[in-house]
């Protein structure tokens, strides 16, 4: 379902948390879920991904990650600030 390089990238990202033995969520907007669909084809992808968000709307954005609206309507739904925002959320 993936090229070589995201399977390959979605690898090691996957093998980094399992040897720190952190759990992964994710939170995507443009890329509509496929960051968390690469991290699900690997085998045993449970032991490190908790939840993947998908926040396509600017609604969802602010309801489930706490991005504040002035911050959407200054900056736009695809900016780094948002995109940070939306990481700590």
């Amino acid at each position: 379902m993936f090229d070589a390089d995201v399977t390959r990238e979605a690898r090691a990202v996957f093998d980094l948390c399992l040897s720190r033995r952190m759990k992964l969520a994710t939170a995507e907007s443009c890329t509509g879920g496929l960051i968390a669909g690469a991290l699900t084809e690997i085998p045993g992808s449970s032991e490190i991904l908790d939840r993947g968000f998908v926040t396509y709307s600017n609604e969802a954005k602010q309801e489930m990650l706490g991005v504040p609206a002035d911050m959407l309507a200054a900056h736009g739904a695809v900016s780094e600030q948002v995109a940070r925002a939306m990481a700590e959320g």
